[in-house]
């Protein structure tokens, strides 16, 4: 079924072009006024078209969206609002997600993976650090040295740092003290949970990209409550995924539909302190994911939490309500009101902070790509479960699930603590002769010749004969 997503209800029903979803979308608004019903409504309607989503649920109330719901009073009003007569309540295909794997099935990454630019982002290293572990992460390219683990990275660290005057010609400088503030920063991580994050099987992304027997895509829910606690971890490891997309699906153009719809929630911890490297990054990624077939959605209190240079890409947006009780509120309220095409009918800074719960100012693109005037619109409640749902309904559809326990069960494998071992044995110490340039041969040759017995033999014969001589004299 490509048929538009039924979004919203203003003047005219508001639809979403699927051919337009993966021009990218906001949904924006302070805490408790309907964003997270906005995102489930979406994530149902991308599901029911074929089209599998990849979502966060950072409070547990997402979970839901895998039980058909139910129709309470306030639900039914809303569909006789929307002119909803023929509806039928039904779950979407859920697979759960998570790095703890307590909640569902543990997803990883591999340090090599990840790379040095998001690995110094999780940690909060300086430019300095951030250059000594990019040096660590070409050593272990040079070397074959499996990065895994953090074990794997804690190893390699300590012989960088045991051998760094081996690498400071080629590389630089190479301090202690960055080398000591890395590892500090890994047993803080290490500490938080962070090991869990990485190890193998690592994800295989073919999986976010099922769809069920009935043809609908399976809605892949990263369970973020814990995650959540380190927000560094959360934003970088979710980077990490959209950049395994963007490098890994295949060019499409411009499709009819989406491949996959990736909906990014709490994004302003994606950008806070990012450096302007990680934020060129992102940029990039945005402009040109589309055309391997990949929507992103942005979902955050306010448009100003996201930079301008990414806040241009998202053609779709969805503006809940706002509060402003200071000066700064104000000032963010009018950013938000000025980010939409305007409509002659509203004055869109005041609406903002009069919409009630399940309110919207909604602009969809049209047709040709064109974001079409804001509308004040009542907000398509979802045909599944709203809110959470119980352990045992959890542990149930975790255990029906397609990738059964492919990721359930860590695989150890060859560690680069034992690679570096194997380097050490193979390497030249630097006192020997394939180590030392040819001043330093003959030094150390002739060291090792006067320290020997046949320079001493030598002397002790000189010196009787010069002592002989002496006694002939007399």
């Amino acid at each position: 079924m490509d048929t538009p997503i039924y979004i919203a209800k203003g003047d005219h029903e508001l639809d979403l072009l699927l051919k337009m979803a993966n021009r990218h979308g906001l949904i924006a608004g302070a805490t408790g006024t309907g964003k997270t019903v906005t995102l489930q409504s979406l994530a149902q309607g991308f599901s029911d078209r074929g089209i599998p989503v990849f979502t966060v649920d950072v409070k547990g109330d997402l979970s839901g969206i895998s039980q058909p719901g139910t129709p309470t009073p306030k639900w039914v009003e809303r569909a006789k609002l929307l002119g909803w007569k023929d509806y039928k309540f039904e779950a979407c295909p859920v697979i759960f997600w998570d790095i703890f794997g307590l909640q569902g099935h543990p997803i990883r990454s591999t340090v090599q993976k990840m790379g040095p630019l998001l690995i110094s982002r999780m940690l909060s290293l300086n430019e300095t650090q951030s250059g000594v572990l990019t040096v660590v992460f070409k050593v272990a390219d040079e070397k074959s040295l499996p990065l895994v683990t953090l074990d794997d990275l804690q190893s390699l660290l300590h012989y960088v740092g045991n051998n760094a005057t081996q690498f400071t010609t080629q590389y630089g400088n190479i301090s202690t003290a960055s080398i000591g503030a890395i590892q500090r920063s890994l047993l803080e991580l290490d500490h938080q949970g962070g090991a869990k994050l990485f190890g193998e099987p690592a994800l295989d992304l073919n999986d976010f990209l099922r769809t069920n027997s009935q043809g609908k895509g399976y809605i892949n829910v990263l369970v973020a409550d814990t995650l959540m606690q380190n927000p560094k971890m959360y934003a970088s490891f979710l980077l990490w995924l959209l950049t395994s997309l963007y490098e890994k699906m295949p060019e499409v153009g411009d499709p009819d539909k989406p491949a996959l719809v990736f909906f990014f929630d709490e994004a302003h911890l994606l950008f806070t302190d990012a450096p302007k490297a990680l934020l060129d990054k992102i940029e990039q990624i945005i402009r040109l994911i589309r055309s391997k077939g990949v929507g992103v959605f942005f979902i955050t209190q306010n448009p100003i939490d996201v930079p301008e240079t990414v806040l241009g890409q998202l053609g779709n947006r969805v503006q809940h309500a706002l509060r402003a009780f200071t000066p700064r509120d104000q000032k963010a309220v009018k950013a938000a009101a000025d980010t939409f095409r305007s409509n002659p009918k509203l004055k869109i800074a005041d609406v903002i902070t009069q919409l009630g719960v399940g309110e919207a100012l909604v602009s969809l693109l049209d047709n040709n790509g064109t974001p079409a005037i804001v509308e004040r619109a009542f907000i398509c409640p979802p045909l599944s479960q709203i809110g959470a749902i119980t352990p045992e309904q959890r542990k149930a559809i975790i255990a029906a699930s397609p990738i059964g326990a492919r990721y359930d069960k860590v695989v150890e494998g060859t560690t680069a603590a034992e690679k570096v071992q194997e380097v050490k044995a193979e390497s030249p110490s630097p006192t020997s002769p394939a180590a030392a340039g040819p001043v330093k041969i003959f030094f150390i040759n002739a060291w090792k010749f006067i320290n020997g017995s046949t320079f001493r033999s030598i002397i002790k014969g000189v010196i009787t004969l010069l002592v002989a001589s002496t006694k002939k004299k007399r």
